[in-house]
């Protein structure tokens, strides 16, 4: 049964995180993961925070210009609301619930409500096609299914007998999910009797290498687990805070929903059915948003804005998804006055490794271990060291790695019986304890016995104006064995041309190193997965495949270019 010192064990350490904001080494050091058991973190925190709270919690902006505005009482009497609705509809503790909606207010009552119950939500993105949502419902093995009218026809021909819920419209076959506001907040009393890391939340990963796997959330993991993310991302009580990720994904768990309520702030959302970087600048600035998060594919497209003209009042601005690269730090800073913080993370974990308030930022560095966390890096042969594939301690028992994969427990290659969760990542630490990200295990490779780091030659590339996108991938080579090929999206209003290779090459050469050197380009668009990552996995295939004699349509070699030798 979860006490009253589970409670104050939790915010002890939420506030001392509070507390030391901007004091990184003393946060670290004092910090310790609160001891608990049953733990229930929406009702028997939030709700306690919501007790007679008028603040908002909740405010979704549509991109008509309408506008939601809900209270920290609200959700909380709302959520219980819907408690009652699903407990009437066959949920209960261990039931299963996918969820596929936009940004609607559903999403945060169903997230609250489902773990005051004690069921397992399985959120998936909207951009799910028929059968990708067949694949997602057969192996999470779902019993009720929530979505909203303009994606219900997806589900038509998905077997099973599942219990079906429209948020947004009616439907013959579905249940109204409205009728939840007509119901009494239900008293649970049922929940309290559920073990913390019992599964809370499964989330499909991003599939960049892979077929996705589906990742097994705690009661403890996420609620708790990012209290760390609460700490990078510099999160304070009465923020407005706004965070730039579909639902569906983890990231929009992250910085959508615990992390900033964690902290007591405001979720700011921007719903919108196409990003638009004018129309969600021109947000930013009119409401006055005060801590921003968002991916790197969305700062590389607002830093073809002039961002100087957008009168800002953020205070904190932080990127997570993938690396960050330097130039898109150095062009929002000289915009803003700003430095965006990079953090690293991913669906398994929470914000692990980051630049966190009152941290010197290294361009380029991911930063260092958040609160909570130990970090490794270890070498092919096992050894610790200064580079490596980056590791996460689980003999410091963190609370907030994953349970594990729906099929088992963690991976082989990722326990390897060694007490570590291994993720799959490289990168180098210097001297003061930073982490530089060098990239994934797959895709660091060797060109003349050198080692490529392709994240490190991106980064230079898009320092080119004509450059949008880049990913580089090892394309065979007869002396070489393997050279760096750069795969480049140009910038808008660039041609596919030879002059415009000639220039990237002229570029190249003033900034890349003899060895490391990039000698082939391709201009194309760039495979990426719904979650908009490039998948470099598909480019190496494609690269794979061709002869070493060939050549693709737009692509073009450093030799065609004598001049520039």
């Amino acid at each position: 049964m979860p006490t009253k010192s589970e409670l104050a064990n939790f915010l002890n350490a939420r506030d001392l995180l509070l507390r030391y904001r901007t004091d990184y080494l003393q946060a670290y050091q004092h910090f310790s993961w609160p001891s608990l058991q049953y733990f229930n973190w929406a009702s028997d925190y939030f709700d306690r925070l919501a007790r007679n709270n008028s603040n908002t919690a909740l405010w979704i902006v549509n991109e008509d210009g309408t506008e939601r505005r809900f209270t920290f009482e609200e959700m909380s009497r709302r959520s219980s609301q819907t408690a009652a609705f699903l407990l009437k509809h066959g949920v209960r503790p261990g039931t299963r619930i996918l969820m596929m909606l936009p940004n609607t207010v559903a999403i945060w009552e169903i997230m609250l409500a489902a773990m005051k119950i004690g069921a397992v939500l399985v959120p998936v993105s909207t951009l799910l096609t028929a059968e990708e949502l067949r694949d997602r419902v057969l192996r999470s093995s779902v019993t009720h299914i929530v979505t909203d009218m303009e994606r219900s026809s997806r589900f038509a021909d998905i077997g099973g007998a599942q219990t079906r819920i429209m948020a947004e419209g009616t439907m013959t076959g579905w249940i109204d999910y409205t009728e939840a506001y007509d119901e009494q907040p239900a008293a649970l009393s049922g929940e309290a009797a559920i073990p913390i890391n019992s599964p809370y939340l499964l989330y499909f990963t991003s599939g960049t290498t892979s077929q996705p796997k589906l990742v097994v959330h705690s009661r403890e993991s996420y609620p708790v687990g990012h209290l760390a993310t609460m700490y990078w991302i510099g999160l304070q009580p009465g923020d407005l805070h706004m965070n730039i990720s579909s639902p569906g994904w983890a990231k929009h768990a992250w910085s959508s929903f615990f992390a900033p309520w964690n902290a007591g702030a405001t979720i700011f959302v921007y719903n919108y059915n196409r990003f638009d970087p004018k129309k969600t600048l021109d947000t930013i600035a009119r409401y006055g948003v005060s801590t921003l998060c968002a991916p790197p594919t969305v700062w590389r497209i607002l830093i073809q804005q002039p961002l100087a003209s957008y009168s800002v009042s953020l205070r904190e601005i932080v990127s997570a998804g993938e690396p960050l690269n330097p130039e898109v730090i150095a062009q929002v800073r000289s915009a803003w006055g700003i430095t965006i913080r990079d953090g690293y993370g991913q669906t398994e974990t929470v914000a692990t490794i980051g630049n966190c308030p009152g941290q010197t930022v290294q361009e380029g560095f991911m930063g260092k271990p958040t609160p909570g966390h130990k970090i490794l890096l270890v070498a092919v042969d096992g050894r610790e060291g200064q580079e490596g594939e980056i590791c996460l301690s689980r003999d410091s028992k963190p609370h907030s790695l994953m349970t594990g994969y729906l099929t088992g427990q963690l991976d082989d290659e990722q326990s390897a019986g060694s007490g570590l969760y291994r993720t799959g990542d490289i990168a180098r630490k210097d001297e003061g304890g930073c982490f530089n990200y060098i990239g994934r295990v797959d895709d660091v490779f060797k060109s003349s016995d050198y080692r490529i780091s392709p994240f490190e030659l991106e980064s230079v590339l898009l320092e080119c104006p004509l450059v949008a996108e880049a990913a580089v991938v090892p394309s065979r080579d007869a002396k070489r064995g393997d050279v760096p090929k750069a795969f480049l999206l140009l910038a808008p209003g660039a041609e596919a041309s030879r002059a415009n290779a000639r220039e990237i090459f002229r570029f190249i050469r003033s900034r890349i190193a003899p060895f490391k050197r990039i000698r082939r380009i391709e201009f194309r668009d760039l495979p990426k997965t719904i979650s908009g990552k490039i998948r470099r996995a598909e480019l190496r295939r494609i690269e794979a495949t061709g002869e070493i004699t060939s050549r693709a349509a737009n692509e073009f070699c450093e030799e065609d270019f004598p001049e520039l030798q």
